[in-house]
């Protein structure tokens, strides 16, 4: 049986899974990296550790079910978005941790670019604004910060990526001719791409002081990039690439403008298909490439990013103990009818989208006497919900469309009590797919193309199938009475950072 490897690198862990023709998962490995919090506000992951513990899942995936190398036809990855690392060339040791897309270090900066610039002349050529989530900045913050790692960057010695392009450039042999790459999605998130002409920004490079000669070259999303020379898939084509969000907007085959997504993992992202245009937002949302095919035009999406959905489950587990198992919260919350009057923001990186408020900080509103751990772990449960409400309105303001339906996927889709409460305020059916795991299989899928595995959309459109759907049961007066409660909740989160 002929099989397609996708390597999922994630925010708290990295996969291999092996998919057949149909979609389905044949194998799977996972294992989570460590989270490394130096200061307040600081994310770091050891790139080292990543690279490791890829090698071993792939090597797992393929010893669980006897896969040979030569049943595989070709590999995919998807990445976490926006987390930089920086190496050497020559080494191949980074010169620091990667910065996590959580990371906020980079916060004073941002205030001084709104102050000296404003943040529309960066919006206007790269559709993001001016905020701590992107790479750019981070790798400013590293040459200014790590010795000598500028007079390597400028000699051409100190080379930049996602964990995209750190994976490929590994894979492909590392020191001994690793291929620098990257494809247009993740390039989208670094804030250096200019998204009309699908390059590095000349002007912003200078801006920022950032040496070109350290960034990767820019690709398609599905191509034939070059042959794994690494030992656990030696031989094997790497060929699609895609950020994490986009690649699940493939997984779900969203291929038609008006169709969205929403993926519910360690954060929130909500993408919105706007085709071959791309549609500059005035809501608050990040205009972003979706994909593109090799020999096709690039293809954009409006997204909302929410910054803590998982991750706040996980913080109720590790930080208060709460819980054991994040699968917990959902019986914890079944406890009760409601929230009690508790509402949960968690900003704790500040709020993305729509509000982009860097000086926001996670708020629990609303307690009384009356409230109990169920209530807390509903508002938990809640706070994804109300934050995807908060991105499909604005979503609706500025393409112009109304969303009849949103599909959804990603680990949090299989607790049951968010799945209607999220259908209830959004006052749409949600629909769960058969494969949740549709980060992996949308990178499967553009490398699955690349190489002729699939022919065509149609093959992979006809693999979709529904799950489950949830339709909204609510009255509007409990819906609205609950909207209002968390917009108040919002506005007390606001400005806790002088």
């Amino acid at each position: 049986m002929k099989l397609i490897a996708s390597i999922d690198q994630g925010t708290t862990s990295t996969r291999c899974i092996f998919f057949d023709k149909k979609g389905e998962i044949v194998s799977v490995a996972q294992k989570e990296h460590e989270q490394i919090y130096p200061q307040p506000g600081w994310v770091e992951h050891n790139p080292e550790e990543i690279w490791k513990n890829t090698q071993e899942v792939i090597a797992q995936a393929r010893i669980k079910k006897g896969i040979k190398i030569e049943n595989i036809v070709a590999c995919g990855i998807t990445n976490q978005r926006e987390t930089a690392v920086v190496w050497n060339k020559r080494t191949g040791k980074a010169y620091y941790n990667a910065l996590v897309w959580q990371d906020t270090r980079v916060g004073k900066t941002v205030e001084k670019l709104e102050k000296e610039f404003g943040s529309d002349w960066i919006r206007a050529k790269t559709g993001l604004p001016l905020a701590t989530y992107f790479s750019g900045l981070k790798i400013q913050w590293l040459l200014e910060n790590v010795d000598g790692l500028r007079e390597d960057a400028e000699k051409g010695e100190a080379i930049f990526g996602n964990m995209d392009t750190f994976l490929v450039w590994n894979l492909t042999g590392g020191i001994k001719g690793g291929i620098h790459i990257t494809d247009v999605t993740n390039a989208s998130r670094t804030q250096l791409m200019n998204l009309e002409t699908q390059a590095w920004d000349d002007e912003i490079l200078q801006k920022l002081n950032i040496p070109k000669a350290m960034l990767p070259e820019i690709k398609p999303s599905s191509m034939k990039y070059g042959d794994i020379t690494a030992e656990p898939m030696a031989g094997v084509p790497i060929a699609g690439i895609l950020g994490d969000q986009q690649a699940a907007l493939v997984g779900q085959t969203c291929f038609k403008p008006g169709e969205a997504k929403n993926t519910y993992g360690t954060g929130c992202f909500m993408l919105l298909n706007t085709g071959e245009k791309a549609i500059s937002s005035k809501y608050g949302l990040l205009t972003t490439v979706a994909y593109q095919f090799e020999n096709q035009p690039v293809h954009f999406a409006l997204e909302g990013s929410v910054a803590i959905a998982g991750a706040l489950v996980q913080w109720v587990r590790d930080n208060l103990g709460l819980i054991k198992e994040s699968s917990e919260i959902q019986t914890l919350a079944e406890a009760v009818e409601d929230n009690g009057g508790a509402y949960f923001v968690p900003a704790f990186s500040g709020l993305y989208a729509p509000y982009w408020e860097n000086t926001a900080r996670g708020v629990v509103a609303g307690l009384t006497r009356y409230v109990n751990k169920n209530h807390i772990a509903r508002a938990v449960l809640e706070a994804t919900a109300y934050q995807t409400l908060d991105v499909l309105e604005a979503m609706e303001k500025d393409a112009g469309i109304e969303i009849t339906s949103l599909r959804v996927d990603g680990g949090m889709t299989v607790n049951e009590l968010l799945m209607q409460f999220q259908s209830d305020m959004l006052k749409v059916p949600v629909i769960r797919p058969m494969m949740i795991e549709t980060t992996a299989l949308g990178a499967a899928y553009a490398a699955g193309l690349a190489v002729g595995y699939w022919e065509n959309f149609d093959d992979l459109i006809a693999n979709w199938g529904v799950d489950k759907t949830w339709t909204p049961k609510m009255d509007d007066t409990l819906r609205d009475k609950n909207f209002k409660g968390w917009k108040k909740a919002i506005e007390r989160s606001l400005n806790w950072e002088d």
